[in-house]
């Protein structure tokens, strides 16, 4: 079984960034690819990006350019530097892990970007 921790969201201005972090624990070997997904008010859970553990990555076009997903295999973390934030970006982020074919989730971190 494999533990999820996120941290750093908060509440930021327009144009500001943040950068979220996920902790894994457990049974880390069985982890392959990680990522973030997020969930604003009345609409559903949604893909930001993924990482898997030969540092391949996918964005949502919404993100693209202005999100930089990363991961330390090392200290099994994987990271998302988000720029330019936009206040739709505003939503509960959740880490997400695939351990052999399962999804794991943290539980949510709230990223709200207002001025």
């Amino acid at each position: 079984q494999v533990q999820l921790v996120e941290s750093g969201g908060g509440l930021v201005q327009p144009g500001e960034s943040l950068r979220l972090s996920c902790a894994a624990s457990g049974s880390v070997f069985g982890i392959n690819r990680m990522g973030w997904y997020r969930q604003a008010p009345g609409k559903q859970r949604e893909l930001v990006a993924t990482i898997t553990s030969g540092a391949s990555t996918t964005y949502a076009e919404s993100v693209k350019g202005r999100f930089t997903i990363s991961r330390d295999n090392a200290k099994n973390t994987v990271y998302l530097q988000m720029n330019s934030l936009k206040p739709e970006d505003t939503a509960v982020y959740f880490c997400n892990a695939l351990v052999l074919g399962r999804n794991c989730w943290g539980q949510g971190t709230q990223v709200t970007v207002s001025s």
